[in-house]
């Protein structure tokens, strides 16, 4: 059966996502996290339906914490990085959707206990009545990016991990990515984010398709940002690429970074990790001067979009972002 993974922008029947649980990830951060985790929710429930899975025994306060707008379920979870641990949806040549659950370690066994974590995406698919297909790779929703017609970007520094499939090499993984995603170019962009220590630098702190043969990408102005000159050189990587249809790319720079100290660490938001909703984009905001010029290069890059920024400073102490947070069900096409 060959399938194609969806652009994230293409129709969407809802939004999925997973309520803050691990009390040693977020500390005393956690009211504040859940307090974001619910805004998101409610900002993508103005363009889609959202679904909060929680843990059993705290479906009710999610509830509370989210309102009306949002429908929240029970089921076992270790935590709440949804577009990791959830399914990646693909699309049938019918329009059908399929449901790949990979597998899930928590980044390389960073978290203990995971394993409700490694179970939920077939739980969700059932629930759904989403066929499945298992695979034993291991791999993140957030290490990479496709533009629905055939192309994906990730990084070096997060799938070569050797804490994710050591039993795999580059070519082992590109043939998994190729016959369950549908992808026929894979770009690998040497470099992630040097801080993101806790997923090994996903691509979605790097860069994301906007549109076909476009992408935006974070490239912070700042000389004595840690990732200035890496930034540039996964430019340059992308300025030599062409994608599945031998189109060159078109780049779009994201110069601003913005820095906060939340529970007394520094603390990056990224911009690029965004959310594509059904005529939306929520962006995680700082609070800081320069949020709005980020949300200006956004919405220049998404011009029949409505673009929001949602506080997201203890969501990036937990280690990502509103991207980070989400999974989208792409809409069945008959």
């Amino acid at each position: 059966m060959r399938t194609r993974m969806p652009a994230e922008w293409d129709a969407h029947e809802g939004c999925l996502m997973a309520w803050p649980t691990r009390q040693d990830l977020w500390g005393d951060v956690l009211a504040e996290a859940r307090a974001e985790y619910a805004a998101t929710a409610r900002a993508i429930a103005a363009f889609e339906p959202v679904t909060m899975v929680a843990r059993p025994d705290q479906v009710e306060d999610a509830r509370a914490a989210c309102g009306g707008s949002v429908e929240v379920i029970g089921l076992p979870i270790d935590d709440s990085w949804l577009r990791d641990s959830g399914p990646i949806f693909t699309l049938t040549g019918n329009g059908d959707r399929v449901g790949v659950d990979f597998r899930f370690n928590a980044w390389g066994e960073k978290h203990t206990p995971y394993d409700s974590d490694d179970r939920v995406a077939s739980l969700i698919l059932d629930r759904l009545g989403v066929e499945a297909v298992r695979s034993e790779m291991v791999l993140e929703g957030g290490a990479i990016t496709v533009d629905g017609e055939g192309t994906l970007i990730t990084t070096e520094q997060c799938l070569l991990n050797a804490n994710r499939n050591p039993h795999l090499n580059r070519h082992e993984m590109e043939a998994e990515l190729r016959g369950l995603l549908g992808v026929e170019k894979i770009i690998w962009l040497p470099y992630g984010g040097l801080l993101d220590t806790e997923t090994d630098g996903h691509v979605d702190g790097v860069c994301a398709f906007t549109a076909p043969g476009t992408v935006i990408i974070s490239l912070p102005s700042d000389p004595a940002h840690p990732d200035h000159a890496r930034m540039r050189a996964n430019r340059a990587v992308l300025e030599a690429a062409t994608d599945a249809r031998g189109r060159r790319l078109k780049i779009v720079e994201i110069p601003h970074s913005a820095f906060v100290t939340v529970d007394g660490a520094e603390t990056e938001v990224s911009y690029l990790n965004f959310y594509i909703a059904n005529g939306g984009v929520v962006v995680p905001v700082a609070g800081v001067p320069a949020d709005d010029g980020a949300l200006a290069v956004i919405a220049d890059a998404f011009p029949d979009h409505k673009v929001v920024g949602v506080r997201a400073r203890a969501v990036a102490f937990g280690g990502g972002g509103v991207h980070c947070i989400t999974q989208q069900i792409p809409a069945p096409r008959p």
